[in-house]
């Protein structure tokens, strides 16, 4: 599964968790950190696989639920303890939707059901790096993805996820587009801050006409 396609679920997941759980939409940093989280252990993998010859294959320590599960207690811990628990679940929500989806992504793709994409080092996946670096790797299987678009050669499968990705965005615009709602924010107090300091000034320091 592609990382835009994680974020996609993860964030959908997360959102309808938010708004049927605790009845609010997800913040900014929230919404940062199951995103971010959704695509964390091909980060992991993948450059260690396909860059450094660590892994055979770009399903290894990053998408085991042996890491995965300590590693989203520890993060969920602290943040409890930061007082941003609602940062913690979506980290841990995000990074364990991962494994998961890709082994339902090797069902309707491949048609084969991979549960040992996520308990390595019990069942490690075999095979090689597809190319001789990241980059090369990632290319390569992006090039079989972007003709299988540009020919419109779409299974029903791509097809349900490109109106996945439609639903995605409306949530997201319905909640506020997080992320970015935070951005602009610190963007307009910072230009307030920037003209304050250079037209403050000026304008006390002009003598009093009347």
């Amino acid at each position: 599964m592609w990382p835009w396609e994680h974020a996609i679920v993860a964030y959908l997941a997360y959102s309808l968790c938010c708004h049927i759980a605790f009845r609010k939409s997800p913040t900014g940093l929230e919404a940062f950190a199951v995103v971010f989280a959704s695509v964390l252990p091909d980060l992991i993998d993948k450059p260690l696989a396909w860059e450094f010859g660590v892994f055979d294959s770009g399903y290894a320590i990053g998408h085991s639920i042996f890491f995965a599960v300590p590693l989203a207690i520890l993060i969920g811990t602290i943040a409890h303890a930061a007082t941003r628990p609602g940062v913690g679940l979506a980290f841990g929500l995000g990074y364990l939707s991962h494994p998961p989806a890709d082994i339902i992504d090797s069902v309707f793709r491949q048609g084969v059901l991979q549960v040992e994409l996520m308990f390595w080092p019990i069942a490690p996946v075999e095979g090689r790096p597809p190319g001789p670096g990241l980059l090369e790797g990632f290319f390569y299987f992006f090039d079989r993805y972007w003709s299988a678009v540009l020919t419109g050669d779409l299974s029903t499968y791509l097809l349900f996820q490109f109106g996945l990705a439609g639903v995605v965005l409306v949530v997201w615009l319905a909640d506020g587009a997080p992320v970015l709602r935070e951005s602009l924010h610190a963007g307009l107090r910072v230009t307030r801050a920037f003209l304050s300091r250079v037209f403050g000034p000026s304008r006390s320091n002009q003598p009093d006409r009347r």
